[in-house]
Formats: structure tokens, sequence, C-alpha cells
């Protein structure tokens, strides 16, 4: 495995690690029913949380990676940000034609800060230049207005909407389909 590290302004971005901290990190993230109420999932106890980074770390492994579930940092919190306690999570999925599905999360303290749209710049940079991708997507639930303005920002293009694309708690929900091209990626200045 070559473990992925990426550094902003003010944040990094690195593989997880199976601690304790990294567990009670995911789970203030995925058990928060305030964090996880744009995402696809219920919220999550700690022993899923503690599931879920074994599996981020056998993804990691994996002899030709296809997923990238990654822990996002502040640079401010430690004196080495593999060391940092995770604020938030981002994730890559590639699938055909050089493409993949952009995914993020930060939690409530980190909120209107801007660190969503590091993490999305970090990741376009990722993407497109080290893995060589041509387009990333992006599917946000039609209420979630901070991502879309995050997307739009940096220059994500809007493709479409899903019709109840999501069932959560017995209520159908829209989402929102962005799209972002390679020669549309201006780099991480913009």
């Amino acid at each position: 495995m070559v473990p992925v590290r990426l550094v902003g302004p003010r944040l990094a971005i690195r593989e997880y690690h199976h601690t304790d901290g990294d567990v009670d990190a995911l789970h203030a993230l995925f058990g928060d029913p305030e964090v996880t109420r744009h995402l696809p999932f219920e919220p999550c106890d700690r022993e899923s949380c503690a599931d879920q980074i074994e599996l981020y770390l056998e993804e990691a492994m994996a002899e030709e990676r296809d997923t990238y579930r990654l822990a996002v940092t502040r640079l401010a919190d430690a004196a080495d940000p593999r060391d940092a306690t995770p604020i938030g999570h981002a994730s890559l999925t590639l699938g055909k034609h050089r493409a993949a599905q952009l995914g993020y999360v930060l939690g409530r303290e980190s909120w209107g800060r801007g660190y969503a749209g590091e993490i999305v710049g970090l990741l376009c940079e990722f993407a497109f230049r080290t893995l060589d991708l041509h387009r990333l997507a992006a599917r946000v639930e039609v209420a979630n207005t901070a991502s879309v303005k995050v997307l739009t920002r940096l220059g994500f293009q809007w493709e479409g909407r899903v019709r109840h694309a999501r069932l959560k708690d017995g209520v159908w929900s829209d989402a929102y389909l962005y799209g972002l091209l390679v020669d549309e990626w201006p780099g991480p200045t913009g």
C-alpha cells in the first residue's frame, strides 16, 4: 500500500488508523444524526465504525485500489498530521472510464469554516493529477445547500436531478448530480 497523504493550507487527508482515536472520531461523525442527515445511512454505533475502518484499511491494501476512504485532519491539531484526530471523512470511488464518485463529510464543529472546499480541492488535485482521472461526479441531496455551494464554487457543473433518490425515515428525497472534467479543473489556486 502506498499511503495517501494530501496536505492543504489548513487540512491534511490521510489513511485511517485502526486506533481508538480514529474509531472515536469516525463515530463522532457517523453517529451524529445531524451530520448523517444528508447521508444515505442511519447514524452508526461505535462498533460499526470500527468495522468500517477495518474495511477502509482492507480496501487500501487492494492490489488495484478502487476505493479511497480517508480521514480529514486539521494541520494545527498535531505536530504530525498523521497523529491528528480526524474532523471529517473524504472518499473517492473509482469507476469505469477514468471516472470517480467524490464524497466528504465534516463534524458539526467544523461547519462554516471553508473546510469542505479545501477537502474537495485536495480530492480534485489527487484525482486529476495523481490518479489521472478524467471525470469526477458528486451526488448531493437537494436539501444540502451548503454542499451545492461548495461544488459549484469549485467548478462542478449541474448535470441533473434524480427524483426520489433515497428513502430515509420514511421520506423520499431528491438528489442533484454534479460533474467536473479534468480540463475544467483550474487547479488548487483556481
